[in-house]
């Protein structure tokens, strides 16, 4: 049996306008002036304190402060998560077949546990995962591939497991975690393309069923 784990923004959901959004609210009780979206995404996928830290660095604000900021920007993007947010073309179709084709699904992301929840809760995806890893289940998050995404696959229960995710930081957890890894190209991958090898991509959810073979025998 083959289990599946997804990573959830870049990946299933479209959640950048969301976390964009939150990101200017914050910098807007600050006084300081909105972010663009290009900038806020080159700062997303290492989770919610990285992207915080990162977006105050930019800003020259004072990092005695990040961790009052990243709880505010937290529980203010929790509460409106799904707002701008959404899911990417054919996703419920397919996680639908994948579970009536006995294939187990999970979710390691290094979102927060409680907006994860609440926005795969608001976009009717919750009922298709078994387990969720989100960035603060563990002391760990994604790349660390011993706690996060191994601890998911084990959760799963036994047989293969492949991960799909749409950026570096996915691409270098699944090799750590010497698990295939299939990537999807419509999220927020950024770098060069070159510069990650997954055993097989997609850019329609439709294709996916039949590249998950591709990844099961790749381990």
């Amino acid at each position: 049996m083959t289990s599946v784990i997804f990573d959830l923004d870049g990946t299933l959901i479209d959640s950048l306008p969301d976390i964009h959004a939150a990101v200017n609210r914050l910098l807007a009780s600050e006084g300081q002036a909105p972010m663009a979206r290009a900038e806020a995404q080159s700062y997303v996928g290492d989770g919610a304190p990285v992207l915080i830290r990162r977006v105050m660095a930019a800003r020259g604000m004072a990092m005695a402060r990040h961790g009052e900021l990243a709880a505010r920007m937290v529980a203010d993007y929790t509460a409106r998560s799904s707002e701008e947010t959404t899911v990417y073309p054919h996703v419920a179709e397919v996680l639908a077949a994948l579970k009536a084709d006995g294939c187990r699904l999970g979710i390691c992301t290094n979102k927060p546990e409680s907006a994860t929840r609440a926005v795969l809760a608001e976009l009717g995806l919750g009922q298709f995962f078994e387990v969720i890893v989100a960035g603060d289940t563990l002391p760990e998050r994604k790349p660390d591939p011993t706690t996060p995404l191994l601890h998911a696959a084990r959760l799963l229960g036994p047989g293969r497991a492949v991960f799909v995710g749409d950026s570096e930081v996915d691409a270098r957890t699944a090799e750590a975690a010497a698990l295939p890894f299939i990537l999807f190209t419509e999220g927020y991958l950024r770098v060069p393309r070159h510069e990650i090898s997954p055993v097989a991509e997609f850019s329609d959810y439709r294709e996916l069923p039949a590249l998950l073979n591709v990844g099961a025998t790749a381990d």
